[in-house]
């Protein structure tokens, strides 16, 4: 099993995506407009751009990226660029400079030209880009500058675990948060699912001890795991979570 233990707080909004480079973790910024910001009973926001942060390992905020992106809910960093995954029209990844000058705005592969659907999470890794892509209901790997899709790793599935978000690599394996279909945070159980790199075989599940964080992020950075709880989850009440908008590391016990 795993448990959790806050490190800092993300600037103010709610964060749905990470990203552990050297230089500090990245998050990405959610907004929630229109229908969805409707259906959270929320105000609609002043501004559309979406926020990806730096932030060193003390919380502090050393850098900003504003993105086009919608209801971003994953975000990957590499090749000098920022990659923010979208889960609102018009969908898509963005990709965008250090400078915030979008390079380009891609669906995600093997879907209509025009909505390749949600994602709740990407992942750079030795030159490519890792998407988890909903509406295909898997883990793909696309190369980022021909945007063809290379490999697919089916989601994980079982009775209590219908619920997909960020996924991370560790060496050979990659990492995918998964959770049950509920109501409220006292409710919810988490888990870590653990796939094989090169042919997406599930080698364990672990679950999260009760009252951690809410994971929606996750990141992982010589040898620890890092994930942030973004505040907001659906058909629960708006911060239900006590840990709303921390990040925090994922400890083994």
């Amino acid at each position: 099993m795993v448990r959790t233990k806050k490190l800092f707080k993300a600037p103010p909004g709610y964060p749905n995506g990470l990203a552990a480079t050297p230089e500090g973790i990245w998050v990405a910024e959610q907004k929630l407009s229109g229908r969805q910001a409707t259906s959270y009973g929320l105000p609609e926001p002043r501004s559309l751009t979406e926020e990806a942060w730096l932030m060193d390992w003390n919380g502090k905020v050393v850098k900003q990226v504003t993105t086009h992106s919608r209801n971003t809910s994953g975000m990957a960093v590499g090749d000098g660029f920022v990659w923010m995954v979208a889960n609102a029209p018009p969908q898509g990844v963005f990709q965008v400079d250090m400078n915030s000058k979008q390079v380009s705005h891609r669906q995600i592969p093997l879907g209509p030209a025009t909505d390749g659907g949600g994602s709740h999470g990407a992942q750079w890794d030795n030159g490519k880009l890792w998407i988890s892509a909903l509406r295909l209901r898997a883990n793909i790997r696309v190369d980022p500058k021909t945007w063809v899709p290379e490999i697919i790793i089916p989601f994980y599935q079982s009775p209590d675990h219908g619920r997909f978000h960020d996924i991370t690599i560790e060496g050979d394996s990659m990492w995918q948060i998964v959770g049950n279909d509920c109501k409220s945070y006292k409710d919810y159980r988490p888990a870590l699912v653990r796939y094989e790199l090169s042919t997406g075989k599930v080698q364990e599940t672990v679950d999260f001890l009760p009252n951690s964080c809410d994971p929606h992020g996750l990141a992982f950075y010589q040898g620890k795991l890092y994930g942030c709880d973004a505040g907001i989850h659906p058909n629960w009440t708006n911060n239900d979570s006590p840990t709303t908008g921390w990040i925090f590391e994922i400890e083994f016990v």
